[in-house]
């Protein structure tokens, strides 16, 4: 079927009350894993291309994209593409002619003002482009080589009055709140606040994103849903069902050479991944 709008996605989750899973993608194994994950159950899913992977990709942004459309039109269930955490403007003014619906244009970086203000100015690109736009505020860390982050401190989180103000000023379509959650942890331990997610929740009428879900259990997530969270992103725990695969591949066969074996067994753990969080994420 043709590519889903992630907007539409997220909206028609919010109105289940449930939420809408997006994997960030590396390779095709990931693509290939995330579609069928998402046939397996047959629910919809979004497909993330970070500004990190397409760095991995020699800064092309096509090849990756392309095949995930291909992926996307070849599906049982709706595919959506979303451009995640984007930081260069010259990467931002890619994606409407790359097939995708929606961007995550990450300034948390950047002081409040400086976020509103490079924020707004991507918004009005994008509205004008027919992207749908995410933005974040507070500090999800783990990301891009920034420090380890204590995420529990006060400073990190999001303060609802701060992103109700945020959200007016800016216009974007989402919220990555910072509720407790990290990027790129490997263990499932993260806890999150769910009295903040609730009083965000009621202070604004923008769908809310959860980042760094993959270090989260699976009770945490699923009050997340019931608490408001309306996408959830994940992308460590494909990495870790993709490398855990290959290394016990390689060390039950040692002589391995070719890729195919590895990368099947690969694909196959991920597409497990896919389907068991989306069991969870979709659960009411």
């Amino acid at each position: 079927m043709p590519l889903a709008a992630t907007g539409e996605l997220v909206t028609r989750a919010a109105t289940e009350r449930t939420a809408v899973a997006a994997f960030n993608i590396i390779t095709l194994e990931h693509v290939e894993a995330v579609v069928a994950g998402a046939e397996s159950v047959n629910a919809p899913v979004i497909l993330q291309v970070s500004e990190n992977a397409v760095k991995f990709r020699g800064g092309r942004l096509l090849p990756l994209a392309r095949a995930a459309t291909a992926a996307a039109e070849q599906a049982s269930v709706p595919v959506a593409l979303h451009l995640d955490h984007v930081q260069s403007d010259s990467l931002l003014r890619q994606a409407a002619g790359a097939g995708f619906s929606s961007v995550m244009y990450d300034a948390s970086r950047l002081p409040y003002v400086e976020n509103l203000t490079a924020t707004r100015t991507a918004v009005q690109w994008a509205h004008a482009q027919g992207l749908w736009i995410e933005a974040e505020l507070g500090e999800v860390g783990g990301k891009n080589g920034r420090p380890p982050l204590d995420a529990h401190a006060p400073a990190a989180r999001t303060d609802p009055a701060e992103a109700r103000a945020f959200v007016a000023d800016s216009g974007v379509d989402a919220l990555a709140v910072a509720i407790g959650s990290v990027h790129a942890m490997t263990t499932r331990t993260a806890a999150l606040d769910h009295d903040l997610l609730k009083r965000l929740a009621a202070a604004l009428d923008v769908p809310l994103v959860l980042h760094g879900s993959s270090g989260l259990p699976d009770t945490e997530l699923m009050t997340a849903v019931t608490g408001g969270i309306t996408k959830v992103n994940f992308g460590t725990a494909l990495n870790l069902a993709m490398t855990g695969a290959i290394r016990d591949f390689l060390t039950a066969h040692p002589d391995a050479v070719d890729s195919r074996a590895y990368l099947t067994v690969a694909r196959e753990a991920m597409t497990e991944a896919v389907a068991r969080i989306m069991r969870v994420v979709r659960a009411r």
